[in-house]
């Protein structure tokens, strides 16, 4: 069989050139994996049944759910809407201070320093910052308070909150699709350059003047060869 074609590789400063050389006046980046390193979704899920704040019931339900996941008998749509639905009854401010105590503990030092460096040089000339991820918004906020993204201009799975408690109605899963979809709602249809890591993101990576295939996944790598987009490693994920 012939070898399959891999995409072009980009080191850190031709990767800082070509993101600077745009000029970008909207510029969109995925979370985990992108800006980070971990899956701060699955993490957070985790650590709320080691903490307890998830009840023993939603526990049970929420693991199945979970195997079923992994099985491939339902779908990363349907997974990333209940991992947040869970938490319904819970209060926003509980949830909100949970995610405080969570990300600095288990994901910050995961942070890819190049892609906060990225995201300031952006924001120093001008460029509207978005971050777009399926992991919920109390994290997905807290997280990137460490790049300066105002939580309203974050798009991220998110719940209906009823008299300050998380209900079980869904109002957004931004996902595939989805990301593009949550994108065009809030006005934004032809960003000038996207970052992502995953499959998940190749339609988000398809709409920008420039895709950034960051830390991509084996999926995304197949993807970023099959569209000529070069991928770019950030330093330890090789």
């Amino acid at each position: 069989m012939p070898q399959a074609t891999l995409p072009h590789t980009l080191t850190t400063g031709e990767f800082e050139s070509a993101v600077a050389s745009l000029q970008s006046k909207i510029a969109v980046f995925d979370c985990d994996g992108t800006l980070w390193a971990r899956d701060s979704g699955s993490a957070f899920m985790r650590w709320t049944i080691e903490t307890g704040l998830l009840a023993p019931d939603a526990i049970s339900w929420l693991n199945e759910r979970y195997r079923l996941y992994q099985a491939r008998e339902i779908d990363e749509l349907a997974i990333c809407g209940e991992m947040v639905q869970v938490y319904q009854g819970i209060s926003e401010a509980t949830l909100r201070a949970a995610a405080a105590e969570f990300f600095p503990q288990h994901i910050e030092s995961g942070i890819f320093p190049e892609m906060q460096r990225v995201v300031a040089a952006l924001q120093s000339n001008g460029t509207e910052i978005w971050a777009v991820s399926s992991t919920n918004d109390w994290v997905v906020e807290e997280g990137v308070k460490r790049f300066g993204i105002p939580a309203h201009r974050v798009l991220a799975t998110r719940v209906a909150v009823v008299d300050g408690v998380a209900a079980s109605r869904l109002l957004d899963v931004p996902t595939d699709e989805g990301k593009v979809a949550a994108l065009a709602r809030a006005g934004v249809i032809a960003p000038d350059a996207v970052f992502g890591n995953s499959i998940h993101d190749a339609a988000m990576l398809a709409i920008a003047r420039r895709a950034f295939p960051i830390n991509p996944s084996p999926a995304l790598v197949e993807r970023s060869a099959e569209r000529g987009w070069p991928v770019f490693f950030p330093e330890g994920t090789v």
